[in-house]
């Protein structure tokens, strides 16, 4: 509703868990490397606890993308279950197929032996098998006690089953029972996932602000972060709530910005009795009531708008090319449904090839991706021709989920033909579509997977560089580089302003370093491209993205 008032893309602060919102912070990188140690050893259960809202379903997320080919995972996220319903469900999960039985229930026992022969079936496979069990403090006793029982199975080497538990505080309360002991014992990693810090927790809000395509102007100023974080604890689910009401009240009100005022209003209608936040008074509470009543009269228009904007979608349009034949990137709107005539949509569900035309090598699509930086690209090698005009190529490795997180239009190298690589320009992605252009063809819009299974793992975009750019900027460093760096670090993490002609020096590394941890970075403390360009975006930078 008040996306279009902050001129953003999308609500920023949904708390539905889309992976282009994705921030791993220091505990949440951590928390991850504990499961994949679990794995890895070979042992029997792994540990992972936080408070609601941590971000635990974010780290199992991460987790699940990263096991090796050669485990099959099972995945219970309703654990309330009796002995035979969760072991009925991890045969379900593993595709286990029960003996036939007569009349009557299936005995635990017939399940046990199911399972025990599927996992020894698996390791002669050269298989491993990983059970998740989600919401785990809902788990009884005699079920711990039955899960235990199941890692009994076992090689010289490593169990044939290993297990992941993911819960709330309560859980290590649980296992600390004395009656619960001997599983105790066989939790092989365990960690427990802390809430973000002050700083991080504005590292936080700008990182989701600046996927939702916030402008410069930021619709929470950083002087409010201390008192964010004060209200949220640093929860990562409480943030979301919090900020999601704050700007639907400076949209009601009609501030470009949200007031500390604002945001007190709103934290005492989400967390109205929580943890000891204080109720907004008799006034503040009828004022804060208005929000809700007065965003459902504006509902009304919104849906107009919306079906005028759909009728408007369908209407023919004639083909827009920017400059130099450069198709200018789609917007949200188009890539998903389809709505610039000109545009070759392709169904998600199927993978078809992409044919290249005669020419689409990658000093052509990097003309086409100049094109979107206002640059038009004429004579000579694309890169050095746009260094003279201080854009820069950037030639990197890395998934699609990389160039997702990079959120730039990007030229991918395609391995369609071996012997003459292909090339495309990637202008639009998310998790399902992509759209591509390629020179001398009308756009496409495919699937991801489509695309993904055909990209090579090398891509090539733009950014724009200091002036007196170096390849990179390490410690004792001194010059404008590092002025700069330290400037805009200082103003993330609301710190003076720093002294110019500085070198790079331990404390500026150290704030470098969280930086790049917490914006999924490599944290080398060397400010690279990668970490230019995040700093550059935080900003507000007006610069292509991935629409």
């Amino acid at each position: 509703m008040y996306t279009q008032f902050f001129n953003l893309k999308q609500s920023p602060f949904s708390i539905a868990p889309d992976p282009r919102y994705l921030f791993m912070s220091e505990r949440h990188r951590e928390a991850l490397a504990h499961l994949l140690y679990g794995i890895g050893s070979g042992g029997g259960f792994v540990l992972l606890t936080g408070e609601i809202g941590a971000g635990k379903t974010t780290v199992c997320r991460c987790f699940m993308e990263q096991i090796p080919e050669n485990c099959k995972l099972g995945y219970i996220f309703n654990p309330k279950l009796s002995v035979e319903e969760l072991l009925l469900s991890i045969c379900d999960e593993f595709g286990v197929e029960l003996p036939p039985q007569g009349a009557g229930a299936v005995s635990v026992k017939a399940y046990v032996d199911a399972i025990n022969a599927y996992l020894l079936a698996s390791h002669a496979q050269g298989r491993n098998n990983v059970l998740i069990i989600d919401e785990a403090q809902n788990l009884s006793a005699e079920v711990l006690e039955q899960l235990r029982l199941l890692t009994n199975l076992e090689t010289s080497e490593r169990k044939l089953l290993q297990i992941i538990l993911i819960g709330q505080p309560e859980l290590r309360e649980m296992l600390a029972r004395p009656e619960l002991e001997q599983l105790a014992q066989r939790v092989i990693a365990r960690y427990h996932l802390g809430s973000l810090s002050e700083a991080e927790t504005g590292i936080y809000i700008e990182h989701r602000l600046a996927v939702a395509g916030a402008g410069a102007i930021a619709p929470f100023p950083r002087k409010l972060m201390a008192l964010v974080h004060g209200l949220t604890k640093g929860v990562p689910r409480r943030i979301n709530l919090l900020c999601d009401r704050a700007l639907l009240g400076a949209y009601v009100e009609n501030q470009p910005q949200v007031s500390r005022k604002i945001l007190k209003r709103a934290a005492s209608e989400v967390f109205a009795g929580q943890d000891g936040v204080a109720g907004a008074g008799v006034g503040g509470k009828a004022r804060a009531a208005r929000w809700p009543l007065v965003a459902a009269g504006v509902l009304g228009g919104v849906v107009v708008s919306a079906l005028a904007w759909q009728l408007t979608l369908r209407a023919p349009q004639p083909a827009v090319q920017g400059r130099d034949g450069a198709v200018p990137a789609l917007t949200g709107a188009e890539a998903g449904a389809g709505a610039r005539t000109g545009t070759a949509h392709v169904a998600l569900a199927a993978t078809p090839a992409i044919v290249p035309q005669p020419g689409s090598d990658s000093a052509a699509a990097l003309r086409q991706l100049a094109g979107l930086w206002g640059l038009a690209l004429t004579d000579g090698e694309p890169c050095p021709t746009a260094a003279r005009a201080n854009l820069r190529c950037l030639q990197a490795k890395g998934s699609m989920e990389d160039i997702r997180l990079l959120d730039r239009p990007a030229v991918l190298k395609l391995h369609d033909d071996p012997v003459a690589p292909n090339y495309v320009l990637l202008t639009a992605l998310d998790e399902d579509r992509a759209t591509i252009a390629i020179a001398g063809a009308k756009p496409q819009t495919l699937s991801a997977a489509a695309l993904a299974a055909r990209y090579d793992g090398e891509f090539i975009t733009f950014w724009r560089a200091p002036r007196a750019w170096r390849d990179e900027v390490r410690s004792g460093d001194q010059g404008p580089d590092v002025d700069w760096l330290a400037k805009r670090l200082s103003q993330i993490y609301d710190l003076p302003k720093p002294q110019e002609n500085q070198p790079l020096d331990a404390a500026l590394r150290k704030r470098l370093t969280e930086f790049q941890s917490a914006q999924n970075l490599k944290a080398d403390g060397v400010a690279g491209p990668k970490t230019f360009i995040r700093l550059y975006q935080l900003g507000g930078v007006q610069e292509p993205r991935l629409r």
